[in-house]
């Protein structure tokens, strides 16, 4: 992985007029506010965050259909405005919420993509994408006739039409079955390897964000909150969940996680308790030093979504 940017974001502000008046009488609501990031050559980055935190916007943006109020977008170390048709011919996008002409067939939806970017060996490359992601058997059917998983992946066979440089991804496996998710998993894997391709990728998908990222950037109400590794985010929380069924003397384990004050939740014969994940070893001794005997135990220790869920929640840095 190259150490140079292919894409930069500096100080990116984008506000939408609105009828509503902010305390100093300004009628406008702020959708990304002033965020500042990169993505590496050869880099998978994820973009999070809750409804409304900035991601379709800043997306948008970067896909040049939303002109920024302030800020700047480069690609390749040059400026996005000054250079547009250039770099869209290297990026492209990929979202469960593109719709594409109902009337044309798979096939001709691909066949125009690439007499758009002016793909040598067009039908070479169509028949490869096809095969790829396993959509030759519908080539021929109008995309008002394929089912939801049908589409996306007729989406994402498109979005890799031109051998992107960047490609921008919107929870690219939605509506996908399963293992058919895993295998457009491999295949980023894959064309990141192979082509040292970079993504942006946005997914409510946490286990697919660990997975694939190398970092990822937290965006809540337009703001850029974290950024980091999955791992060093996770690490953030610091409290583990310590499932346990105990089966005799409930009551003195009630007593004893009142008196050490620690978040208890009880479901079905399990009851959860949340400890610091460095105490973790100390808890279970405690517990055999009180007469608290449990048959089964499960310790699970916080991971990119238990982030997600608390930095959404808060919003504000954990």
């Amino acid at each position: 992985m190259s150490s140079n940017p292919v894409l930069e974001v500096k100080n990116l502000v984008k506000r939408f007029p609105s009828s509503k008046r902010d305390s100093k009488g300004k009628g406008f609501v702020v959708a990304v506010d002033g965020i500042s990031f990169s993505v590496k050559e050869g880099e998978i980055v994820g973009l999070l965050g809750p409804n409304g935190a900035g991601k379709t916007s800043t997306i948008q943006m970067l896909l040049g259909v939303l002109s920024p109020t302030s800020g700047s977008i480069s690609y390749f170390g040059k400026d996005f405005a000054r250079n547009r048709e250039e770099i869209l011919g290297q990026v492209n996008f990929c979202s469960s919420y593109i719709r594409l002409p109902w009337s044309m067939t798979v096939f001709e939806n691909m066949d125009v993509a690439a007499r758009l970017y002016g793909v040598k060996n067009r039908k070479e490359r169509i028949a490869k994408l096809l095969a790829i992601f396993e959509i030759e058997a519908f080539s021929n059917k109008s995309v008002a006739s394929l089912s939801a998983g049908q589409l996306m992946r007729t989406v994402l066979a498109k979005s890799f039409i031109n051998y992107p440089r960047v490609l921008l991804l919107d929870e690219p496996t939605a509506s996908l079955d399963q293992d058919v998710a895993d295998r457009v998993r491999e295949f980023l894997e894959k064309e990141r390897k192979d082509f040292n391709m970079s993504m942006l990728l946005t997914s409510h998908n946490m286990r697919e964000v660990e997975k694939l990222c190398d970092r990822v950037i937290f965006l809540n109400k337009g703001k850029i909150l974290e950024i980091g590794t999955p791992e060093k985010l996770a690490a953030k929380l610091q409290t583990a969940k310590v499932e346990l069924w105990i089966e005799k003397n409930e009551q003195k384990a009630s007593k004893l996680f009142k008196k050490l004050r620690l978040k208890v939740e009880k479901e079905g014969k399990y009851t959860r308790v949340e400890v610091k994940e460095k105490e973790v070893a100390n808890f279970l001794v405690v517990l055999g030093q009180n007469g608290v005997d449990y048959r089964e135990i499960n310790i699970d220790r916080p991971d990119l979504e238990d982030f997600f869920l608390k930095a959404a929640r808060e919003g504000k840095n954990v």
